[in-house]
């Protein structure tokens, strides 16, 4: 039976638009397996558990007023599941290869005509296979398609039924941007006067759904972070100027780590106080300030502002796909060489956020360019570009490894896409007990992503070793 056609929202409409000449809104990720899967294995795995997911049969057509999900009646297994072959040049290592691949694939544009995704696989890869995928932004954010990843696994769980119910949420996709997108159109009324309809209280419950916001004092503190997120966002300045900002060519280039151990990180937050998160965004923060310091780019004095998405819906409807995240504006201090330091003015800047609407001010940006013809989202989009250097995300995988058709996932790892001019993504994911990172850069402005890569490591053990050397809580200084 054939499937309704089901409006894409405002903000995966955005998505899926934004695709331009020098970065493609793709999500793309390679999965390491010992021993080797064969393509028909994997093309029956995804036939009995990808399709699941409806949108995956779906393809996306585009009309005046934005685009429908319809279903795709000449879907076809093979045109999304292909076998890759793995070209080598002289004194080129299989993973070199494999970087050199990923970078090619995206910047490859999928085809319109189908489903927006695909998967390659390397049939023998280090006495293994490797596949690398491809999913469409437009589809899902990094957390669903985790979720969706997960699924199809050796034993994942499928989809939940959608019901009526589900269908009507996803087709209301828009309910944060009607919130907040409010505000917007008169701040200095609604949003500090807490006059008419309450938008300010709608948005705090929504941003807290299980804190709901009591009495006047509440919305009108409410209403006075608003108003100045709203400021913070519209008088951001442009990022500092370092040779990793600049107008991207459009190739690609992919590097990735190998995992350090996940305890270890904990280790280091729990004797500095902080967090995994500030302990590796520190350690982000120290490789970018020593590779811009190799390359004559003194950082001292410098930061650089990432985009850093922010999950906004449970994480157990996940599964309903579609882009529920906003964006919150981070500055990493590269020019800060004491790793101590560096963790804390991170840790500082992460506080800061805590509480900022800035990620429900930064979504409804999204869903308002949903509603507008190409040229002017791109020009919204490009205000954004001028004001960052890197998008970067941080996902929880498993703590445990994953079996796949029978192999073990012994490593995975994916790049997160950048808009606009921006021209490096930083991804960072925990799986199986270590932790490891990723880098997408265009070639113009970072030729070589693993030169940045071969400092995380070092910047790690300096704090480290740092942060035993310091008296920890209940010990004597």
């Amino acid at each position: 039976m054939t499937q309704a056609a089901e409006r894409m929202s405002r903000v995966d409409t955005a998505w899926l638009r934004m695709d331009n000449d020098v970065n493609l809104m793709m999500i793309v990720g390679v999965w390491l397996l010992t021993p080797a899967i064969t393509l028909q294995a994997l093309r029956d795995r995804v036939s009995d558990k990808l399709l699941k997911y409806e949108r995956f049969r779906q393809k996306a057509v585009v009309d005046a007023m934005g685009a429908t999900w319809v279903a795709d009646d000449d879907f076809d297994i093979a045109h999304h599941v292909v076998a890759q072959k793995l070209k080598r040049h002289k004194g080129q290592s299989e993973r070199e290869a494999l970087q050199a691949l990923c970078g090619e694939l995206a910047m490859t544009p999928l085809d319109m005509a189908h489903p927006l995704w695909q998967f390659h696989l390397i049939e023998d890869y280090e006495g293994g296979s490797a596949m690398v995928a491809r999913v469409h932004h437009c589809i899902g954010d990094g957390i669903a398609l985790i979720s969706v990843m997960m699924s199809i696994t050796d034993g994942g769980n499928d989809p939940p039924r959608r019901t009526k119910r589900d269908v009507a949420e996803a087709e209301e996709a828009d309910w944060l941007s009607d919130a907040v997108l409010k505000p917007l159109t008169d701040l200095t009324v609604k949003a500090i006067g807490m006059y008419g309809s309450g938008i300010t209280k709608s948005m705090d419950m929504l941003a807290n759904p299980q804190q709901p916001l009591l009495g006047s004092v509440g919305m009108a503190k409410a209403g006075l972070q608003v108003a100045s997120d709203v400021a913070a966002l519209a008088l951001m300045g442009d990022d500092s100027p370092t040779v990793l900002k600049g107008k991207p060519v459009g190739r690609k280039v992919v590097a990735w780590s190998e995992p350090m151990s996940l305890d270890t990180v904990k280790t280091i937050g729990k004797g500095l106080g902080c967090s995994i998160n500030d302990v590796l965004l520190a350690s982000v923060a120290g490789a970018i300030g020593a590779y811009l310091r190799e390359q004559g780019d003194d950082p001292a004095g410098k930061e650089i502002r990432a985009m850093v998405p922010v999950n906004l819906r449970p994480l157990e409807k996940a599964w309903q796909l579609g882009n529920r995240f906003g964006l919150a504006p981070l500055s990493l201090p590269v020019g800060l060489e004491n790793p101590v330091e560096r963790c804390y003015a991170v840790r500082r800047r992460m506080s800061d956020l805590k509480g900022s609407y800035q990620p429900l001010l930064a979504f409804a940006i999204l869903a308002a360019t949903g509603l507008f013809i190409k040229p002017v989202q791109d020009t919204v989009l490009g205000l954004f570009a001028k004001k960052t250097t890197a998008v970067m995300t941080n996902v929880p995988g498993p703590a445990e490894p994953l079996k796949f058709c029978g192999a073990t996932l012994r490593q995975n790892m994916f790049w997160v896409p950048a808009s606009g001019d921006v021209g490096m993504g930083v991804s960072i994911l925990s799986y199986g007990g270590g932790v490891q990172f990723g880098l997408i850069t265009d070639e113009r402005l970072c030729p070589h992503p693993q030169a940045i890569i071969d400092r995380f490591e070092p910047e790690f053990e300096k704090l480290l070793m740092l942060t035993l050397m310091l008296p920890w809580a209940g010990q004597p200084a």
